[in-house]
């Protein structure tokens, strides 16, 4: 029996009780159904390639550095970078626990690391190891060449990614060295310690030299700018190294480890000290690239092949490169007025990567 029925209402009085109920049931299955499509629309976006800012080289008292992770971590995340690699020498520092207190699904990640110290002859041969499944023991070798190629070898079974830092700190490594070692896709063009020579000297090329040497024997190496942060204090000591003096822009679909490290050993990245740009494409014919220019500063952006040789040199933005096809390699560095830099990564042309 559902009742008299009232006169000043439609619905019989059983009907009027369920309301509230019918009410609630279809908000509930409203706000189901956006909850889907909100899940839809965030996963599709999550899922178009993004630009993540990035350290791959960084200290913290568990080795030489001054402050505690708590803090590397805390100045990265404040300072607009979205994912940071603790690689203290021969200590791989735990990051869940800081991942816990500072990581945010799609916008920061910390990446645990080490920097496999070694070394021969009296030089320091320095090899990062990134996201490896356990510790790394420095192996030593024969020759500086051999203690490379052991350690990434080492750092490949463990299931990181190898990159070498600093190879002129020290005078350590020459450009011939680096070409010889094999299952290596990264090395840094830029190190933000004060005492590593990025520039070279006394007849010894720099870092970007070095690249070009290695380049133009048909060797893929990508090139990496890096802090090698040691002081977070320090604030006005030029002797300090310091945070936020170089980095990479890497291209992903999601900010996780292995998609981050998957686009740095694919190329799919650039470096910077300070230079930011919109947009980096590559295709079979043309490499664009388009400067996120301020007020302030003028650029200049050239595209360089075999041998260092500028082969186009442009101050418009956007700018492009046709491939010829007997290049070598091209690569594009964006020159600053008040001496920033950035460095896309090289595309070989005539001859196969080894």
């Amino acid at each position: 029996d559902l009742g008299t029925a009232d006169p000043r209402s439609p619905l019989p009085p059983m009907l009027r009780r369920l309301r509230p109920v019918l009410a609630l049931v279809l908000l509930v299955g409203t706000s189901l159904a956006l909850r889907r499509l909100e899940d839809r629309v965030l996963t599709t976006q999550q899922r178009a390639p993004r630009w993540y800012k990035g350290n791959t080289h960084t200290h913290t008292i568990n080795s030489d550095g001054e402050s505690h992770p708590d803090d590397v971590v805390k100045w990265y995340r404040s300072h607009g970078y979205q994912f940071v690699v603790l690689t203290d020498h021969n200590v791989l520092t735990s990051v869940e626990g800081l991942n816990a207190l500072h990581g945010l699904d799609a916008r920061f990640l910390v990446i645990r690391g080490e920097e496999v110290t070694d070394r021969f002859g009296g030089k320091p041969l320095h090899i990062n190891a990134l996201a490896p499944s356990r510790l790394v023991q420095a192996q030593g070798g024969e020759s500086a060449r051999d203690v490379v190629q052991r350690n990434v070898r080492a750092i490949r079974e463990a299931d990181g990614v190898p990159h070498v830092t600093h190879p002129t700190f020290g005078w350590a490594l020459s450009a011939d060295e680096l070409a010889q070692v094999r299952g290596l896709r990264l090395f840094e063009i830029f190190n933000g310690h004060p005492q590593v020579n990025n520039e070279g000297g006394g007849g010894v090329p720099g870092l970007e030299a070095m690249w070009d040497q290695i380049l133009s024997r048909g060797v893929l190496l990508y090139g990496l700018a890096t802090d090698d942060a040691h002081h977070f204090k320090r604030h006005d000591d030029r002797t300090a190294a310091r945070p936020g003096k170089g980095w990479v822009v890497v291209r992903a679909d999601t900010l996780t480890p292995e998609a981050m490290l998957d686009a740095l050993e694919r190329g799919d990245f650039y470096s910077s000290t300070g230079v930011e740009l919109n947009d980096y494409a590559v295709n079979d014919s043309t490499m664009t690239l388009t400067v996120r220019e301020t007020a302030w500063s003028k650029y200049r952006i050239q595209f360089i092949g075999r041998g260092g040789r500028v082969l186009h040199e442009t101050i418009e933005s956007p700018a492009s490169y046709r491939f010829r096809g007997d290049e070598g390699y091209v690569r594009a560095r964006v020159l600053e007025s008040n001496g920033d830099r950035a460095w896309t990564q090289p595309v070989m042309l005539d001859a196969s990567p080894q």
